[in-house]
C-alpha cells in the first residue's frame, strides 16, 4: 500500500517498514561454490604463503641485524635520571646491568628461532600443495565440503526428544453448528470466505509470507525478516482445523514439516513471530495432537532467547534467527522498546514452559513483570517506551491502541490461563485499567465513549481501529472484577463496540478506518487521508464476537454480518482478499496484501460470531492476540518450572 510506512500497527500490530518480497538465501548455498574457484582460492593463499616466506623469513647473513634489542629504545620524553636526549627530542633509556641485557638477549633469540621455525613450515606446506596434482586437491576439497556438511547437520539437528507431560484437556474444538438454518447459511459463508483465501494463498503465494492477490505473486515485510516462512500457513492453520478444513490443514502441516526452517539468516520481529509463528503451531499443536507442531514452536522459540539478552532483561525489538543479534526499531523513542512487544510474550512462553520443561520461558516473562511493578508510572499509566539499556520509559505516550494495546490483554488473559490462579496478574489488569479509565476513556459530545491516547500530559481525542479490541476484553475480564464492577465493565465493552460500530457505518464501504476522531464537530471519522485505510483488520469484530458470548445481543450477529459482507464485496478479488485505501470513496484502490491475520483472526471471529457457544468454550479456552486458542492450564498442584507455587 502507499500509505507512507503505516502497514499493520500495533502491539497487535507493530508499525513496520516498507515491505519486501525477497527472501534470505538459506545458508546451505555457501556449499555451492564451484570448485574451480576453491582451488583458486587455494592457490592464492599458497602464492601469499610463498611471497610471505621469501621477504619475512630470515637467513643467516640477517640474524645478527635483526634486533629487537631493549637497550635502546624510543619513547615518548620523560624526565628521569636516567636518561640521555636525542636531537630527535626523543630519550633513549639505557640497559640496566649485565644480567638484563643477557637474559633480554635469550629471549630475542628464542623469538627468532620461533619466527623461522614458523616460516619454514609454512613454506614446506606451501611446497607440498603446490607438488600435489589437480584430483588429489579435488579430492581435498571434497574432504572439506563434506566435513562442513557434517557440522552443519549436526548444528541443525532437531532439538532433544520433549519430556512427557499431560496434554490439558481439549473441548469444543470442533462442530458448533448452529440452529437456526438462517445463522448456519451465514456461517457457511465465512467458510467459503476462507476458502477462497487460502486456495488464492495455495494457488498464487505458497511458502511466501502473505500474498498479493492482485498481482497474484507472494508478499513479505520486514517484520519476517523478508525470508520465506509461510506466516499465512502458520496463521492459518487453526482457523482451518475449527472450521473442518482439515484436507487444507493436511496441506499447510505437510509444507511444516518439508519446509519450515529457522536456521535462516533473518532479521525478524520478536513480537510478531511469537503471537503469529509459536502461538499458531501451539495452537495447531494442541488441537490436533500432532507432535511436529510442538517441535517447530520449541525450535523457533529457542531462537528467540538471545532477544532477552540486555542489560534489563527487556528484550529486543528484532532478533537474527541465525546469530542472534538483537536490535531496536530505530523510530521507537531513542532506541526503547515497546509496551506492547515485550509485554505480549507471557501466554506463549508459560505453554513453552509447561510443555517442555525448560524454565527460561517462564522466567524470562516473569522477570518483566517484576521490573516493571517495581517502576514508577506517571498517573499510573504505563508509557509505551522502555529502555532497555537503562530500564527507564521512554516518552511519555500512553496508548491502549498501537504500542500498548495487547500488554493489558496478556495481563488479563495470564489470569484467566493460569485458572484465575495468577492473581499478581489480575491486580495489575485491573491497576491499569483504573487508569485508563481515568485518564484516557472520555464520553463524546454526540455521546460516543472512547478511548484517546496520552501524550506528554494531553489527551489526544483520537481512537484507532486497533484500540477497538478493548470492548471485548472489558466483557472479557467483567467477571472477576474489584469492588462489584462486572455490570459496569460488562456496559463499558458494549458502549466501546457501539463507537466502533459507528466508525464503520458512518464510511462509504461500511468498513472501518485506521483512525477515527472526536473533535471539531467530527465524531467516529478519519480526517487524514493516511488514517482512511482498511487493512482487513479483525479488532471490531473481534469485539462483536466476545459481546455476543457474553450478552447474545442480536445486534453482534448483525454487525458483524454487516462487515463481512462490505468485506466480501469491497476487498474480494480473485486472487484473494485485499485491503483497500480509502473507506469513504466510493470506489477504492487496492492496497494489493492479503494479510496472514485476515486468515488467523478475521475470518476465524466471523465463523466464531455464527457457531454455538461450545465451540472453543471461552472456560477452556484463552485466545492470544492473533486469535490462537491456548487450552486454560489446570495445574492445580502442579508447579511450572522456575516458578513459586500459585496462590489463590
Amino acid at each position: 500500500m502507499t500509505t507512507p510506512a503505516l502497514l499493520p500497527l500495533s502491539g497487535r500490530r507493530i508499525p513496520t517498514l516498507s515491505p519486501g518480497a525477497s527472501s534470505f538465501p538459506h545458508h546451505r548455498a555457501t556449499l555451492r561454490l564451484s570448485e574451480k574457484f576453491i582451488l583458486l582460492l587455494i592457490l592464492s593463499a599458497f602464492i601469499t604463503l610463498c611471497f610471505g616466506a621469501f621477504f619475512f623469513l630470515p637467513d643467516n647473513s640477517k640474524h645478527k641485524r635483526f634486533d629487537l634489542g631493549l637497550e635502546d629504545v624510543l619513547i615518548p620524553h620523560i624526565d628521569t635520571p636516567k636518561e640521555g636526549k636525542h636531537a630527535s627530542g626523543q630519550v633513549v633509556i639505557h640497559g640496566q646491568g649485565g644480567h638484563d641485557e643477557h637474559r633480554h638477549r635469550e629471549e630475542e633469540e628464542s623469538l627468532r628461532d620461533k619466527i623461522r621455525a614458523d616460516h619454514e613450515r609454512a613454506l614446506q606446506e606451501a611446497k607440498e600443495k603446490l607438488r600435489k596434482s589437480r584430483e588429489e586437491l579435488q579430492k581435498e576439497i571434497q574432504t572439506e565440503k563434506s566435513k562442513v556438511v557434517e557440522d552443519l547437520k549436526k548444528k541443525d539437528a532437531g532439538p532433544k526428544p520433549l519430556p512427557p507431560v499431560p496434554m490439558p484437556k481439549v473441548v469444543g474444538v470442533s462442530d458448533g453448528e448452529p440452529t437456526e438454518p438462517n445463522v448456519k447459511e451465514k456461517r457457511d459463508k465465512i467458510r467459503e470466505m476462507m476458502k477462497h483465501a487460502w486456495d488464492s494463498y495455495r494457488q498464487y503465494g505458497w511458502g511466501h509470507n502473505e500474498l498479493k492477490p492482485l498481482a497474484k505473486k507472494g508478499h513479505s515485510t520486514n517484520i519476517f525478516g523478508n525470508s520465506q516462512l509461510g506466516a499465512s500457513i502458520v496463521d492459518a492453520l487453526d482457523t482451518l482445523y475449527i472450521m473442518g478444513l482439515h484436507d487444507e490443514f493436511k496441506d499447510g502441516q505437510e509444507w511444516i514439516e518439508q519446509n519450515l526452517d529457522f536456521g535462516v539468516n533473518a532479521e525478524v520481529s520478536v513480537f510478531e513471530v511469537n503471537i503469529r509463528f509459536i502461538g499458531g503451531l501451539l495452537a495447531a499443536y494442541y488441537l490436533s495432537g500432532q507432535e511436529v507442531f510442538k517441535l517447530k514452536a520449541v525450535q523457533l522459540a529457542e531462537k528467540l532467547l538471545p532477544a532477552f539478552n540486555t542489560p534489563t532483561g527487556i528484550p529486543w525489538a528484532m532478533v537474527n534467527l541465525k546469530s542472534g543479534v538483537g536490535r531496536n526499531w530505530g523510530w521507537a523513542s531513542a532506541g526503547s522498546s515497546i509496551l506492547a512487544e515485550f509485554g505480549t510474550l507471557h501466554m506463549e512462553f508459560v505453554h513453552l514452559t509447561y510443555l517442555t520443561g525448560n524454565p527460561a520461558y517462564y522466567q524470562k516473562v516473569m522477570h518483566i513483570r517484576k521490573l516493571l511493578a517495581k517502576m514508577d508510572r506517571p498517573n499510573g499509566l504505563y508509557p509505551n517506551y522502555l529502555n532497555p539499556r537503562t530500564g527507564r520509559w521512554g516518552q511519555h505516550h500512553t496508548s491502549v491502541g498501537g504500542l500498548g494495546d495487547s500488554f493489558y490483554e496478556y495481563l488479563l488473559k495470564a489470569w484467566l490461563m493460569s485458572d484465575k490462579t495468577d492473581t499478581e496478574a489480575r491486580k495489575a489488569y485491573d491497576d491499569a485499567i483504573e487508569a485508563i479509565e481515568r485518564h484516557l476513556i472520555r464520553k463524546s459530545n454526540g455521546g460516543l465513549t472512547f478511548i484517546g491516547e496520552w501524550k506528554n500530559g494531553h489527551l489526544e481525542r483520537k481512537m484507532g481501529h486497533l484500540a477497538c479490541f478493548a470492548g471485548g476484553m472489558f466483557a472479557l475480564g467483567a467477571d472477576g472484577s474489584p469492588d462489584d464492577k462486572a455490570g459496569h465493565y460488562l456496559q463499558l465493552g458494549a458502549e466501546i463496540a457501539h463507537t466502533c460500530h459507528e466508525s464503520y457505518d458512518r464510511t462509504v464501504l461500511k468498513l472501518g478506518p485506521e483512525a477515527f476522531k472526536f473533535d471539531s464537530g467530527l465524531e467516529a471519522v478519519a480526517v487524514r487521508q493516511n488514517e482512511k485505510y482498511y487493512i482487513l483488520r479483525p479488532e471490531v469484530i473481534e469485539t462483536y464476537w466476545y459481546m455476543w458470548r457474553f450478552t447474545h445481543d442480536p445486534k453482534y450477529r448483525q454487525w458483524g454480518w454487516e462487515a463481512a459482507q462490505a468485506i466480501d464485496k469491497y476487498c474480494r478479488v480473485s486472487g484473494g482478499f485485499s485491503g483497500v485505501k480509502d473507506v469513504y470513496s466510493s470506489n477504492p484502490t487496492y492496497d494489493d496484501v492479503q494479510q496472514s491475520f485476515f486468515l488467523a483472526e478475521t475470518l476465524k471471529y466471523l465463523y466464531l460470531l455464527f457457531s454455538s457457544d461450545d465451540l472453543m468454550p471461552l472456560e477452556s479456552w484463552v485466545f492470544n492476540t492473533e486469535a490462537h486458542p491456548l487450552p486454560v492450564l489446570h495445574l492445580g498442584n502442579i508447579t511450572l518450572p522456575g516458578s513459586e507455587p500459585a496462590r489463590r
